[in-house]
């Protein structure tokens, strides 16, 4: 698929000075350089990051709206063995696309109060019971884990996904996992190890494979994965070492700082580096819902702090447009992810341009992305730019001239999107 970097126009003027870089950990000077001064803002919520709405709900095509969320079925997508029909998820991408969003996926089997998605096919061997039990109060169907085709289609699906869409621009991230809403617990329902929950030796053998599979796309599952009950993570420390993300489904609750807190801490405070932490806000009452994005907070905690704290790629957040104003919501938005800022920018006409940037957001961009001088892209890669940190980008270019625009380029974006940066140099 074809993609679309925007670019981000500058009012260039330029000093004739040398030019020095000031307080940065990069101990580089451009003496014969001279320094060129621009002015740039960021005017919305960046891409891949902020406050995501269900792709079905009413105010989707809001300003404030990057990312869009959705559960799928895999039998929607699986119509028989080895019989796959990917159309439902292109049907999807494509509507998310079109209005200049990405998409957060969730494949799920368990959901209270349905039926569970495992393919018919599946669902039809001999060797496969299904198990109708209540959970929450409402009769909720569970896979049977004890199947060997159902454990070798969830190797075979991940797989198949990976080689379709690892590199696809309209996908964002995807979330993975079993248990209620695949979000690693089964608390008020039928949990019975190895049956309406995947034993912990296949778990570990699908949680080792999707590294394998899924290369550029990042991979999340829930912090409830941090309980030794459902998980084997804290018996094989080894599969900590796995490269995915966490979400945390009921973030800002009442009781964040102990049990949710002590999940992100059991897999890792600096995981955020390489992978994107997300979530969700609690539903565990109205009153979190409705004061989450509160600008004085609630329970002594202000949703920006705790962004901070976590280092926060994206929430959902799909109640709260009938909960906060639209500027609240685009503000709030806006304290998640990466922040770029163009500190200093040096050119030597006949030879190239150098760039300071940094990150003043709370986590790093996760695609790869570059700082460019007229389209001519530096060779560091943004991703590897931590909060906090400044870095000069060089880049050569032999027409570079006080006229010239920096932009930042991605190739993992859609139509519509672009990736802004602030800039107020003198």
């Amino acid at each position: 698929m074809k993609h679309f970097p925007l670019y981000i126009l500058m009012l260039p003027l330029f000093v004739f000075c040398s030019c020095r870089e000031e307080k940065t950990d990069e101990a580089k000077t451009y003496e014969d350089y001279t320094r060129v001064s621009i002015k740039s803002e960021i005017t919305h919520v960046q891409p891949m990051t902020g406050i995501v709405l269900w792709t079905d709900s009413g105010s989707k095509t809001k300003k404030y709206v990057q990312l869009e969320f959705s559960y799928m079925l895999y039998n929607d997508v699986c119509k028989g063995k080895d019989v796959y029909d990917w159309s439902v998820v292109d049907n999807l991408l494509d509507a998310v696309a079109s209005r200049g969003h990405q998409a957060v996926l969730r494949f799920r089997y368990t959901y209270v109060g349905k039926s569970c998605s495992v393919p018919d096919y599946i669902k039809a061997l001999p060797d496969y019971e299904a198990l109708t039990a209540k959970a929450e109060g409402r009769n909720t169907e569970y896979p049977d884990w004890r199947c060997p085709e159902l454990q070798r289609f969830h190797l075979e699906f991940h797989r198949r996904f990976a080689e379709r869409y690892d590199k696809d621009p309209r996908l964002a991230f995807l979330e993975t996992g079993f248990g209620h809403w695949a979000e690693y617990h089964v608390y008020d329902g039928k949990f019975i190890a190895g049956r309406t929950f995947p034993s912990k030796d296949f778990q570990s053998t699908f949680l080792g494979s999707m590294d394998n599979w899924f290369k550029d796309t990042p991979w999340m599952i829930s912090i409830d994965a941090a309980d030794g009950y459902y998980s084997p993570f804290e018996s094989e420390a080894e599969l900590l070492k796995n490269g995915f993300g966490n979400f945390d489904d009921s973030f800002m609750c009442e009781e964040h700082d102990g049990y949710n807190t002590r999940c992100w801490k059991f897999f890792g405070e600096e995981r955020y580096k390489d992978s994107p932490f997300g979530g969700e806000f609690s539903y565990y009452s109205d009153y979190d819902q409705k004061h989450a994005l509160d600008k004085a907070g609630m329970y002594g905690r202000v949703f920006e702090d705790e962004v901070a704290k976590f280092h926060m790629t994206f929430i959902i957040g799909n109640d709260q447009p009938g909960k906060q104003s639209e500027d609240r919501i685009e503000e709030a938005a806006m304290s998640m992810g990466y922040r770029f800022v163009v500190k200093d920018f040096c050119i030597k006409e006949g030879t190239g341009a150098a760039v300071m940037i940094s990150n003043e957001g709370v986590a790093p961009i996760y695609r790869d992305a570059y700082v460019a001088v007229d389209g001519r892209k530096g060779a560091y890669n943004l991703r590897n730019l931590m909060p906090g940190e400044s870095q000069w980008v060089e880049i050569e270019n032999n027409a570079v001239s006080a006229a010239s625009k920096i932009t930042i380029e991605c190739d993992h974006l859609v139509k519509g999107q672009e990736i802004q940066f602030e800039a107020n140099t003198i």
